[in-house]
């Protein structure tokens, strides 16, 4: 079983590797391959040779997961339809969230319009609604059927080294688009002037079934365990622990709980599925035995069991089947019924079949960082407890799986989050048993308690809150400590086998000599660097946020962030969710200089979330009063780090006649490295450029340019880029975002001059290596390093 599951898991890690799908003809000479070598095994009667059954589970494992992938990829939505306000009917699929104004469904159509043409109908949506002026949004709710005129586009996400890819994660759930509904239509009156008339397609229909009632009923649950808590800090734990709603949870909270490594706690997962089953198992086994007619029927044990694995499924159930719940009732499930069986098992084979099982489920759950977590230390405290469970006391049991916890899972943080918590066994030891013993028991009862008396439920809420109160007192206190967490870069691959293979020698029995040694394979995650930037060379990276701008140079001891991409109503911003984990990839803990160009969104929006993950030596920018600390930039500054230089350029002292726009003020930044040169010119437009090109003439010359304000029409005019001369122009641009950047005419404008063109959009983060021998000829874009076949091509 164990070398079955291992070569299952070989054979779907190895297809997310790939760039393409495998083909059909592929695809058929594998099975058919397959098919012959199991039937010639099967009628000869001999026992699978290990590496034989090794290549043939790889093969089922790489074969079922390509089908489900080519399923996936054919409910995709077609180009065409990018864009276009199209009419889809269907049910609303997911519990609707509250996210700043906006409210977010996933959608499941039964039918697709185009210009009143019946289309091909998409995989699952993922729907936006946001209100309007005089327009509010009406109650959505799961399970309801609607009528929706909406405008999608294909699922696409940033993409940066250090990021998280949104694309995987939306292929998994099985959302092969994005949009929003459309509360009104746009059309051009005869005196070209534009005209918002409601759109009355938006409409809720007559259900024809109803197989949301699951959902409903959490959603219902959600709804009185709100009224319950009304404004507690604390409800958004209760409702996360109650049916797996973790959109109430606030990120100063998340904060602490993934500082102190607790994070898993509100995840319904393997610990809380296990603990309710194991709840359910002792009490029907001891009540089972208190009747004598029912021993001699059926075996408590068994009884227990069942139990156990009904209670789990309705637990899972009231989270709403997710990823990791249905991970933890199949292993939950795997352990029961080889009681049921009377099947005396080693725990490292049930825990091979409930891999295999999840694995044929949802062969997509290795994309998952929680399915690596989960498997991965359910492993290690099988083989680190091996043979010591009838040792010691509890509480040394106990102590001694947080210790194997934190250190086999320590390689695994690092390469996933570049981050571990320092203090997580110590809050785990006491949060663990808390949680599980005290709070999961309260909310649960609290949450049944609501449907049939409202005073008991409300009691036993109020003391879950309270049991959370107490805790996170603990909680918040560990966290507080600066060497709560450590981060640093992701250790190269290479590094990891070597880890592992340190981890088992560590944590091997008693009796293996020199158990220490582990120890020296977990060097290479802590002390391997990356390469060192050459003096007088510099590393440039354009990166994707969107329809905004963050750039990042690079020098040997020295970081500069030029802008840091937007912030969302939502209270996503950029600067936390891209710049600062691309600069803790790169093994940077702070930045010497940050340049704000101006005062736009989609610009300065990620500051104050990059600013409180890492330190900030210096600002400057042209909005100074708007930003703590920072200095105005200054045209005339320049300075030199590692033999690069550095030279702001804009705004000068000269004002035009009626003050300057804001976008004119714009802080203009050159790089020097060696040969090569850089112009970053934030969102200036021609009076700007003319003004440049007067002040500087043909020393604004550069090799790359950074498109002015997006490639708007109003920038990159002929004299400007006559001057600037470059070779190389980059454009920081959304994908299909709503001005139509970069324009047809400004693009066509830079291809008449030869220039190479790239955009964050199309290409993801863009990175340059000035100064160096090989020049500019060598352009690395992310989307191209870190390819996969969901990706939008």
């Amino acid at each position: 079983m164990r070398r079955i599951a291992l070569g299952f898991l070989i054979g779907t890690v190895s297809l997310q590797t790939l760039t393409v799908l495998p083909g059909r003809v592929f695809l058929s000479v594998l099975l058919a391959t397959l098919l012959v070598i199991v039937s010639v095994w099967f009628f000869r009667g001999r026992s699978w040779p290990v590496i034989t059954g090794l290549l043939v589970s790889t093969g089922i494992g790489f074969f079922m997961a390509s089908i489900i992938a080519h399923q996936l990829l054919a409910g995709a939505l077609p180009e065409k339809l990018e864009g276009q306000d199209v009419v889809v009917e269907g049910y609303i699929a997911s519990l609707p969230e509250q996210q700043g104004r906006r409210l977010q469904f996933q959608f499941v159509p039964e039918s697709l319009r185009w210009q009143d043409v019946v289309q091909d109908v998409p995989g699952k949506l993922l729907l936006s609604w946001y209100p309007r002026k005089g327009y509010k949004i009406p109650p959505v709710h799961v399970g309801e059927r609607w009528r929706l005129q909406v405008r999608l586009k294909r699922p696409h996400g940033f993409s940066n080294p250090g990021g998280f890819d949104y694309e995987a994660w939306l292929f998994q759930q099985g959302i092969r688009a994005k949009g929003y509904v459309r509360f009104f239509t746009k059309t051009i009156t005869k005196n070209s002037t534009k005209e918002l008339t409601p759109v009355s397609v938006n409409q809720r229909l007559a259900p024809a079934g109803n197989v949301y009632r699951v959902d409903q009923l959490r959603e219902t649950l959600r709804t009185r365990i709100l009224a319950v808590l009304d404004d507690h800090p604390l409800r958004g734990i209760v409702l996360a622990l109650a049916i797996g709603d973790r959109q109430q949870i606030s990120q100063p909270q998340w904060d602490v709980l993934i500082r102190t490594g607790t994070n898993h706690l509100v995840a319904i997962s393997g610990l809380h599925v296990g603990l309710v089953a194991g709840f359910a198992f002792f009490l029907v086994r001891s009540l089972w035995c208190l009747s004598a007619r029912a021993v001699t029927r059926w075996p408590a044990v068994k009884a227990g069991a069942v139990a156990a694995l009904l209670a789990a499924a309705v637990y899972a159930m009231l989270a709403g089947f997710s990823v990791p719940t249905q991970r933890a009732l199949v292993m939950v499930a795997v352990v029961m019924l080889a009681m049921i069986v009377q099947r005396h098992t080693r725990p490292s084979s049930l825990l091979a079949l409930a891999l295999l099982l999840v694995l044929m489920i949802d062969p997509l759950a290795v994309m998952s960082a929680g399915f690596w977590l989960s498997f991965g230390a359910v492993a290690v405290i099988v083989y680190g407890m091996s043979g010591r469970l009838a040792m010691n006391s509890y509480w040394w049991r106990w102590g001694r799986v947080q210790w194997l916890a934190a250190a086999g899972l320590f390689p695994a943080l690092l390469l996933l989050f570049q981050q571990v918590s320092v203090v997580a066994p110590l809050a785990n030891l006491l949060a663990v048993p808390w949680v599980s013993l005290i709070t999961v028991p309260l909310t649960l009862l609290g949450s049944i308690g609501l449907g049939f008396s409202a005073t008991v439920g409300e009691w036993l809420l109020g003391l879950s809150t309270l049991s959370l109160e107490l805790l996170w007192w603990w909680l918040d206190g560990l966290a507080q400590w600066k060497l709560a967490a450590w981060q640093q870069r992701a250790p190269p691959l290479w590094a990891m086998p070597v880890a592992v293979i340190g981890i088992v020698w560590l944590l091997a029995p008693r009796g293996v000599p020199a158990r220490w040694v582990g120890l020296v394979g977990l060097l290479p995650l802590l002390f391997v660097s990356p390469a060192v930037i050459p003096q007088g060379q510099a590393r440039f990276t354009l990166l994707d946020v969107g329809q905004g701008l963050a750039a990042v140079v690079q020098t040997q001891n020295h970081v500069l962030v030029f802008d840091t991409g937007p912030r969302f109503s939502s209270g996503f911003n950029t600067g936390e969710a891209v710049v600062a984990p691309y600069l803790h990839a790169q093994g940077r803990r702070h930045i010497d200089t940050l340049v704000v160009s101006h005062g736009d969104n989609d610009h300065m929006g990620g500051v104050a979330g990059l600013r409180a993950i890492i330190p900030v030596r210096q600002v400057l920018s042209s909005v100074p009063q708007r930003i703590d600390g920072a200095r105005l930039c200054q045209a005339g500054h320049s300075w030199q780090w590692d033999g690069v230089t550095f030279a702001m350029l804009n705004p000068g002292e000269y004002v035009h006649e009626g003050g300057r726009k804001s976008n004119n003020r714009s802080c203009v930044l050159r790089v020097q490295a060696g040969e090569h040169s850089v112009l970053l010119t934030g969102d200036i437009e021609r009076a700007a450029e003319n003004e440049l090109v007067q002040t500087f003439g043909n020393s604004l010359a550069s090799d790359v340019l950074v498109a002015p304000h997006h490639g708007s029409r109003t920038s990159s005019t002929p004299a400007f880029l006559a001057a600037v001369s470059p070779t190389m122009a980059l454009f920081p641009v959304g994908y299909r975002n709503r001005y139509g950047f970069p324009g047809a005419q400004i693009v066509q404008r830079y291809v008449d001059r030869q220039v190479r063109l790239f955009d964050t959009a199309q290409h993801g983060a863009i990175e340059l290596q000035l100064g160096s021998e090989a020049g500019l000829d060598t352009v690395m874009t992310h989307r191209q390093r870190a390819a996969r076949y969901w990706h939008v091509k």
